[in-house]
């Protein structure tokens, strides 16, 4: 029976068991008492959303606490094993793969590494099953116990109701590949179990909101600095963050080729994939074998040049490329606090964290004195707080808060699939 808001008794359920759950995984254990101010439940529906969520095995005790004068209240929590999910990081220069349980504790994981400006579709999703069925192998975890697979992915998706998520990202070569259907046809997990894919950095920036330096913020840019470079913005009306291709603002007029291939985009100029190529244009003393085959590594040792530990000459074309770089990036970031006015940035991605504290000063500086006084006086820009790892965890996230949607139920079966027996054999018994 719906109500005058249209919600029926089961909407209600679902949105009460949504904000206990919620409560008790982002300020868990907490008590019943507790729960009540903290969901804007009454103290009976506190009691019969545990009692439901208990006998689901998704809650379970932690102890307890002494109550002012009265008997020690009992503490709940989100049981770890209640649930579990995969996030896959597919990036540009490995595949990385990681298990979780329901509180994003990792349990296993799996590695493959990508060749150089090499992007086969498939070879990634072979990368993909194979990655998938390493970590449940590992952790001797039985398929139907997902929640879902959760995959970060470059470039653009578009979720289609005939092929699911399909992918269109330029910079790597993919033109609408349907990335969903292509893992799914294979793989090594039931039909029952979702996947969930979307772009890389909108997974960083949902892993930074819920577990990392977003969180409390309102507005708030997360920015995936790697290979290339990307942003995702979250406000108030965008609460899951949406991806922008940032990467592809034009910077400069008749500038630099682009890996998308149009002129002057801010990834010609600021991704490492660019940065590194214009050490080497410049003169830079990149070793060899290393300029083309690890970027990371290369990254490493143009930081190393840059800024040498041992006191001795830095490399001044090295120097020179960083601080353009960064003001590249900088000018960038104007632009979005111009257009969005966020209260933080914060740059992520494996580029970005391995720069860090000696190149973040001076795109804050670039980034500031670019933009308008106003939003540059109440903007904050910093590290992200999760490490190489949280495009992964940002996809494992995908599942657990659809999960979350749905008050902690699993979703229905396809209607696609036959009926259960049961529901054709009563139908059969029932007059035409």
């Amino acid at each position: 029976m719906a109500g005058r808001n249209g919600r029926t008794v089961r909407d209600l359920r679902r949105a009460n068991r949504t904000a206990v759950l919620q409560r008790l995984y982002f300020d868990g254990p907490l008590s019943r008492f507790e729960l009540g101010p903290a969901t804007g439940l009454s103290s009976g529906s506190v009691s019969n959303v545990v009692a439901d969520l208990v006998a689901d095995g998704l809650v379970e005790e932690a102890g307890s606490v002494d109550s002012d004068g009265g008997r020690p209240r009992t503490l709940l929590r989100v049981a770890p094993a209640s649930g579990h999910m995969i996030g896959v990081d597919v990036g540009e220069t490995r595949v990385r793969v990681e298990l979780f349980d329901l509180t994003l504790t990792e349990l296993a994981r799996a590695q493959r590494p990508l060749e150089p400006q090499r992007y086969e579709v498939e070879v990634i999703v072979d990368h993909i099953r194979s990655g998938v069925a390493e970590v449940l192998a590992g952790a001797g975890l039985a398929p139907e116990r997902l929640l879902g697979v959760g995959i970060g992915v470059p470039g653009i998706v578009e979720h289609t109701p005939g092929r699911g998520a399909v992918v269109h990202g330029q910079t790597i070569g993919w033109d609408a590949v349907p990335l969903e259907s292509l893992v799914r046809a294979g793989s090594p997990l039931p039909e029952t179990v979702p996947y969930f894919i979307d772009n890389g950095a909108r997974t960083l920036g949902q892993a930074e909101m819920w577990f990392g330096a977003g969180r409390g913020a309102r507005n708030a840019l997360v920015v995936l600095f790697g290979s290339g470079v990307g942003a995702c913005l979250v406000t108030p009306e965008v609460e899951h963050g949406r991806a922008v291709e940032w990467g592809h603002l034009t910077v400069r007029v008749r500038g630099r080729r682009c890996r998308c291939g149009a002129l002057g985009c801010l990834e010609a100029y600021a991704g490492a994939e660019s940065l590194l190529a214009r050490w080497r244009e410049e003169g830079g003393r990149v070793p060899e074998g290393l300029g083309h085959t690890d970027e990371e590594t290369a990254l490493t040792t143009m930081l190393a040049a840059a800024y040498p530990a041992d006191d001795g000459a830095p490399d001044l074309v090295a120097l020179a490329v960083l601080e353009e770089t960064a003001e590249y990036l900088g000018a960038g970031l104007s632009d979005l606090i111009n257009l969005f006015q966020p209260e933080r940035i914060l740059m992520g991605g494996w580029a970005g964290l391995r720069l860090g504290s000696r190149f973040l000063p001076s795109v804050r500086r670039h980034a500031l004195s670019y933009a308008l006084r106003h939003p540059a006086g109440k903007v904050t820009i910093e590290l992200g707080r999760l490490g190489p790892d949280a495009v992964t965890v940002g996809a494992a996230i995908l599942p657990l808060a659809d999960f979350f949607a749905r008050g902690g139920r699993r979703p229905d079966p396809d209607p696609q699939s036959p009926p259960p027996a049961w529901h054709t054999a009563l139908r059969e018994r029932t007059p035409g």
